[in-house]
């Protein structure tokens, strides 16, 4: 059974992209037959070596681009993109063929929609962000930094500019996701996975009512080192984005109240304004996977102060493995890989004071060495290694395939029906 995977990207990215090339990559070690689907290259090259059919249009992230009329050009209808899918669908029997999406809104556009629609080849989505129910993909209010409760293209969402942009792509988001919900994107998707109970709760009530849903968490590539040998050493640690989103600047200043000093390991558009507001926070750059493990294991904590809905941070888990504690913030999917008090802290979301106490609180050796300890054994107690995964996500495959098989079978004992009776 052929798997087309479909992404916006075709090279590790971020968390998005790494899951979907880990479990390319982990299909084709099983023996399958994978073919991967992207607008923007280069090309793992991991993919090609693992013999992965890989098919990149060589495009731009739309995200990255200056151009108005570039963006709106292949970002609202990517035709390319469509064009490509749909060859390749052409090329496999969708009787024996499942199509994973796992993103398209930087680049694909809502183009593919009408393709898979037109397909009889099932269709899984994996959710890892919330494109599918809000126009700018994470119910965030960029301009306040806060969430956004309104509802999506409701009258008081289309009065409101919540774009980071400006009130022009705003709309051009509302546009997009007017495509999007009436050109076939939602239309009979056979499955729908997502990563963590607080994005299915998100996105539930924007979702067609027979939607069937799989929770299904990510991947995470640890290997099991042991306790730490002191779990109280180390730095308050941030690793990712240095943008408002993530609560870069919330960490810096909860760190100065706190009296400790402020560790990130990452880079963003932040950066500059964080590193003339906080001289005495140390900003280390972006590392490699080896080197942002050697951080977390190093850590006394990670600092996750992310102010919007993350579906599951894959650096929190990635914490928790190398039995780093986490403190994160209550409004995020993070929360629920942490044991409040057991395993790392919740804080009030956007709220310095609580999460410099919190930071305080995790100053104390023996506090800091029992979460420690407990981060580490909770995690490797049930982890979220590749091979779990993969034997979770071949499970959903069978299912579907079993269904569409089903239906198929149940749509040609209608149509015979009909013809008996003319």
């Amino acid at each position: 059974m052929p798997i087309i995977v479909v992404a916006d990207h075709a090279h590790i990215n971020g968390g998005q992209a790494k899951v979907a090339i880990e479990s390319a990559l982990g299909l084709a070690a099983r023996g399958r037959t994978v073919i991967f689907l992207a607008a923007v290259g280069p090309a793992d090259p991991r993919l090609a070596q693992a013999g992965v059919e890989t098919v990149v249009l060589g495009q731009t992230d739309v995200t990255l681009t200056s151009s108005l009329a570039r963006f709106g050009v292949q970002w609202l209808w990517n035709q390319r993109a469509a064009a490509a899918l749909g060859e390749l669908l052409e090329r496999h029997d969708p009787a024996d063929t499942i199509v994973h999406v796992h993103a398209w809104a930087k680049a694909l556009s809502p183009s593919i929609g009408p393709v898979l629609a037109a397909s009889r080849a099932p269709v899984v989505f994996t959710m890892h962000e919330y494109y599918l129910a809000c126009p700018n993909g994470g119910f965030y209010d960029y301009p306040v930094s806060a969430a956004c409760h309104r509802a999506p293209v409701s009258m008081a969402c289309l009065a409101h500019n919540c774009d980071s942009r400006g009130y022009a792509r705003k709309l051009m988001r509302v546009g997009r996701h007017v495509l999007m919900r009436n050109t076939g994107m939602i239309d009979n998707l056979a499955a729908v996975i997502t990563i963590s109970q607080l994005q299915r709760e998100a996105l539930s009530p924007h979702m067609p009512a027979d939607t069937r849903w799989y929770d299904l968490s990510n991947p995470i590539d640890a290997e099991p080192l042991g306790p730490k040998p002191d779990g109280a050493s180390g730095a308050f640690v941030f690793v990712g984005r240095l943008s408002a989103e993530k609560g870069a600047g919330l960490f810096a200043a909860a760190a100065r109240r706190a009296g400790q000093r402020a560790v990130f390991v990452g880079d963003g558009p932040q950066r500059a304004e964080l590193e003339a507001a906080y001289p005495e926070a140390a900003f280390l750059g972006w590392h490699d996977p080896a080197g942002v493990k050697s951080a977390l294991r190093a850590a006394r904590a990670l600092v996750f102060p992310s102010v919007w809905y993350e579906g599951q941070p894959l650096t929190v888990l990635e914490s928790l493995a190398m039995g780093t504690p986490v403190i994160v913030s209550d409004i995020c999917a993070g929360r629920e890989a942490v044991a409040d008090g057991v395993s790392g802290l919740w804080f009030r979301s956007g709220d310095a004071a609580s999460l410099a106490a919190a930071m305080t609180r995790l100053c104390d050796d023996a506090t800091a060495r029992a979460m420690s300890r407990a981060a580490y054994d909770r995690f490797w107690a049930d982890p979220l290694t590749l091979d779990r995964h993969l034997d979770r996500l071949e499970g959903v495959y069978r299912d579907v395939a079993a269904r569409s098989i089903a239906g198929t079978a149940a749509e040609g004992a209608r149509l015979d029906r009909a013809a008996m009776q003319h």
